[in-house]
């Protein structure tokens, strides 16, 4: 059976705007590259309610659930409590951790606050952070991982060698300056019959063109052969419909 995933986006910041979440297009590239199937994405604020009630419906759904934000040194980092919450264990510093971060700060500068970062859910094992030294971690199912796109990417590096490897899913994108209500009644006759791919339609607008309306088309499987069969089938009703078809990148 194909592994699946959820992300759990931790963040007022992500809810009100202010910044921009990229870590989940990361994650989910991440996770194709291995096989393993992104199957839901949620973003909680920064309340240990919303965290616990998040994580505890996705990580018993699935078969992994990546966290990103809130393991910082400030009031508002509460995810390492959260966990710790959600699989009732009891949280403190931990000695590696502990010991990582006070050799980081000059003398007198590892405070209480920056001691919070070392604090982690009984159980749980270490996720390093080659980047900036505080580590993520471990715990059941579910890794818990910085906000800070750069050291999420350092820690996805770190905890790719744990994870289950699948055959990867391949895709084909064609792309038509037809409108997708032209192509939508013979779209669904294609997916009937190519059940073991997934063809899904991306519209777009692009004005001072010829045909401003068109759509990207793309298929996805595992199986190559049967997406290159669908993706010959597709081209082939676009063709017939009038509309020039070429693959994209």
């Amino acid at each position: 059976m194909t592994k699946t995933a959820a992300v759990l986006v931790i963040g007022d910041e992500i809810l009100s705007g202010r910044t921009q979440d990229t870590n989940t297009n990361t994650i989910a590239r991440f996770l194709t590259a291995l096989g393993i199937d992104l199957k839901e994405v949620r973003v909680v604020g920064d309340v240990e309610g919303e965290i616990v009630a998040g994580l505890n419906a996705l990580r018993t759904r699935y078969d992994f659930v990546f966290t990103t934000g809130g393991i910082g040194p400030t009031h508002d980092d509460i995810t390492a409590d959260a966990v710790a919450r959600s699989f009732d264990v009891g949280i403190g510093y931990h000695p590696d951790a502990y010991a990582l971060l006070e050799a980081r700060y000059p003398p007198g500068e590892f405070n209480e606050m920056r001691k919070r970062m070392a604090r982690i859910p009984e159980g749980a094992s270490l996720v390093a952070n080659p980047v900036s030294g505080a580590p993520g971690f471990h715990i059941g199912n579910v890794y818990v991982m910085a906000g800070v796109p750069m050291v999420m990417r350092a820690m996805l590096e770190q905890i790719a060698p744990q994870l289950p490897r699948d055959v990867a899913v391949t895709s084909i994108t064609v792309e038509a300056a037809i409108p997708e209500g032209t192509i939508a009644p013979g779209l669904a006759q294609l997916q009937k019959g190519h059940p073991d791919v997934a063809i899904g339609s991306y519209p777009f607008y692009r004005e001072g063109t010829a045909n401003p309306f068109g759509a990207q088309l793309v298929i996805r499987g595992r199986d190559v052969q049967a997406v290159e069969r669908a993706a010959l089938a597709l081209e082939e009703m676009l063709q017939a419909l009038g509309a020039a078809a070429q693959r994209v990148n």
